[in-house]
């Protein structure tokens, strides 16, 4: 495309009126997201599971959001979850999957059950979720899907390989899905760094220390780069932002 063709048009999306469900909203990273997105006029959709009462405070604070319910685990109620995002919001602009568990372990220590309690969530339905996303955006003319991966899939941790191998996996399907679905979906990944809820473990405490930014991030800065994501042009995808405080550079 030519410049001249580009001329008057913004390079950026508006975010208001856009529909946009989040996964693992009640609480945390996730209600960051979804909380940053109300304020800036989207219509959010939040999923959880078994986290009701958080689910429905952050509802209400992101100006009574639609909540949705499904165990990741299962295709079927992913699939199921979709279909109700099509039948009572109408379309879907944007995707942001949040949903993520982590455990620790030995890596001699771990189970078939431990590996798929990992993946079945962190891997197989960040898929499914974008598979089924993408048939509600492509019937609309397009949308943004926005993965969260994490340091972990970045940078190894020895007591953690299920986990970065749940997390890398993520950020490969970013790339393989942003080159299926350009240019009418664009798919980008957030990565972020130390970001600490409760109390702090000492583990913890030193990789803030080998933070280059000297501190532990924010939910709302992760926030910031999801927001940036779906707001950008369809001309950036496949790509991964590090929300870590140039931790995976070490």
């Amino acid at each position: 495309m030519c410049d001249s063709e580009y001329r008057g048009k913004p390079l950026t999306n508006d975010l208001r009126g856009k529909t946009i469900l989040v996964t693992g909203a009640a609480k945390r990273i996730g209600r960051a997201i979804a909380l940053r997105l109300a304020e800036e006029g989207a219509r959010v959709a939040i999923h959880f599971y078994t986290s009701e009462a958080e689910a429905r405070r952050t509802a209400d604070e992101a100006g009574g959001a639609e909540l949705f319910q499904a165990n990741l685990e299962s295709v079927a109620e992913i699939e199921n979850m979709f279909r109700q995002v099509g039948e009572r919001l109408g379309r879907l602009d944007g995707l942001v999957n949040n949903a993520a568990r982590f455990t620790l372990f030995d890596p001699l220590q771990i189970t078939e059950r431990d590996w798929d309690f990992i993946h079945s969530v962190n891997l197989k339905a960040t898929f499914f979720c974008c598979q089924q996303a993408a048939k509600l955006m492509l019937a609309s003319g397009g949308g943004r899907i926005v993965n969260i991966s994490s340091l972990g899939g970045i940078r190894p941790a020895a007591e953690h390989a299920h986990y970065s191998a749940s997390k890398a996996g993520v950020i490969m399907l970013t790339r393989a899905l942003a080159k299926a679905w350009a240019p009418a979906i664009s798919v980008n990944s957030v990565a972020p760094g130390i970001i600490p809820f409760g109390d702090v473990e000492d583990d913890v405490k030193r990789l803030i220390e080998l933070t280059p930014a000297r501190r532990a991030g924010k939910p709302e800065e992760v926030a910031d780069a999801v927001a940036y994501f779906l707001r950008a042009s369809e001309f950036i995808t496949g790509q991964l932002l590090a929300v870590d405080g140039g931790l995976s550079q070490r």
